[in-house]
Formats: C-alpha cells, structure tokens, sequence
C-alpha cells in the first residue's frame, strides 16, 4: 500500500492511494485511528487494507494537499557519511566504523510539493536525496537479522544543508526551518522487499545529479536499526532517513548553491518522487 497523509479544508486526513485516487480511511478507520501514526503505532495495517473495500470517499490526486506522510514527526534519526564520497564540507568518507547518527525536528521537512525555504543568514543551501524508513514496531537492541520486520514503510527525503553552517557543526548545518523534504508518501515495506536492490536518484531542475543503488551504503538498514535500538528503544513512527551519495552541491566546481525557482526531486524506485521548489 501507498499510504499518504494529506489535508482538505485545513483538516487533517490519511488514506491509501489508488491509481490517481485517494481512498480516505479517515472515515472509514478514524474514529479508531485518527491519523497514520496511531495506525501504524496499533500495528493495524492490515485493517488498513481490510478497510479499502468499505464505503467512503475518494480523493483525486491531483490538486491533493500533501502532509508529511508523519506529520510533526517525534524523532527523526539520520545517517550522515553513509556512502563513498567526497564529503561537502571537506576530505573523503571512506569505511567509518560506526554510523554517524544525528538528529533533526519535525519543522525542518516540508511536505511533497511545499515551497522549501531558502536560509536568510546563508547561501551556501544544498541538497541530498535520501531513503527514509518509517518504524513500525518498536523495540530495543533489535538483532540485525530481524530488523527490516521492525519497518512499517518507506519513503523519500531530502536532507536540506546549509554547508557554511555545517562547519560550526552538524546540528546548525542540519536544522534550518523549511530546508528538507519529506515523502510524497509511504509505501509499506512488503511492497518493497530488500531495500538494498533500490535505486535513488535526485535531479535539480530536471539534471540528474545524484544516482546510486542503495547497496552501496556503508551501514545497511538492519545495521543501522541494530545500532540506533542499541543505543534508544525505536519507537513506532521513528523516522530514519539513511544518507546521500555523491553529487551534493557543494562537492560541483563551482558549488551549485540552491536558489529561489530551483526544482529539486528525490525519486527512490518502488516508492515515488518528492518534488519541492525553492522559495
């Protein structure tokens, strides 16, 4: 299933895309749960599926206001330095022995097709394009060999940077309000199977400038689930977004700076395309 949070009339919603229509379980399972985190924090996505056949509204894509498919996420880990590459703010990321993790806030993602906002104090606005999973069950010290039945879902995610910032730290480069993506929705992880035979791409305007298969992560999803459990009891609705290949801006000579009109889309095969322009 594609399961996707969205919004109409300014009230908040879910459902299940279908084609080119939305089938709302908010009517049909919100009295129960109300939104997709408290589905997935129930463990009820069968019931989601069960529920499709039921009367109820449907929705067209097009023109649909998208939320974040967790929207107001509470914790959303990432994995920094996670590819072979040239890193943007300096030297070559060759073979850590453990994952880099930090963390960002819920208001530093947008939706699909939300405007991301450039930064006031800086021009140095980047891109990485990232798979992201969503937990579903949660658990502490999760064995590597269990870890992908602990996934609820994936989707797209656009780690929005701000180098200069960066150099002062992780956390300022990492958290400017506005400057990530995040979705256009989540696609349940039997519809995907091993995540390592996935495909990411990113393009700015239309050129492609990211590519790679996601086996060439350093630290696969299951070592990353194992090491992030070892240290915090995964909660479902964790976000983890897994790290970006190279291609980020600021690795161009000359750095290619984000800029208000820029388009910027993060396309994971099998889960979709997130598209965001700049403001």
């Amino acid at each position: 299933m594609k399961l996707i949070s969205f919004a109409i009339d300014g009230e908040a919603r879910y459902g299940v895309l279908e084609g080119e229509a939305v089938i709302d379980l908010s009517d049909r399972l919100g009295a129960r749960f109300p939104n997709l985190l408290s589905l997935i924090e129930a463990d009820a996505l069968a019931e989601a599926a069960a529920a499709l056949s039921a009367p109820g509204p449907r929705h067209a894509l097009a023109g649909l206001h998208y939320l974040e498919p967790i929207p107001g996420a509470r914790r959303i880990f990432c994995v920094g330095a996670n590819y072979p590459k040239v890193h943007p703010t300096g030297g070559v990321v060759s073979g850590p022995e453990f994952p880099a993790i930090f963390q960002k806030p819920a208001e530093t993602l947008v939706p699909h097709g939300a405007r991301l906002q450039a930064p006031t104090a800086s021009r140095q606005f980047d891109y990485e394009g990232e798979l992201a999973f969503v937990i579903g069950r949660g658990g502490a010290n999760i064995p590597p060999e269990r870890a992908l039945s602990h996934i609820a879902g994936y989707t797209c995610l656009n780690d929005g940077s701000v180098r200069d910032f960066q150099k002062h730290s992780v956390w300022a480069g990492k958290n400017f309000v506005r400057s990530g993506g995040f979705g256009p929705w989540l696609v349940t992880a039997d519809e995907i199977g091993d995540p390592a035979t996935l495909t990411l791409v990113t393009r700015l305007n239309g050129e492609e400038v990211q590519r790679t298969g996601l086996d060439r992560m350093f630290f696969s999803i299951p070592a990353i689930i194992a090491y992030l459990s070892a240290v915090t009891p995964l909660l479902p609705g964790d976000v983890v977004a897994t790290g970006s290949p190279e291609g980020s801006g600021a690795t161009r000579t000359p750095p290619r700076w984000l800029v208000p009109g820029d388009r910027i889309e993060v396309e994971v095969s099998k889960v979709g395309v997130l598209e965001n322009v700049v403001a």
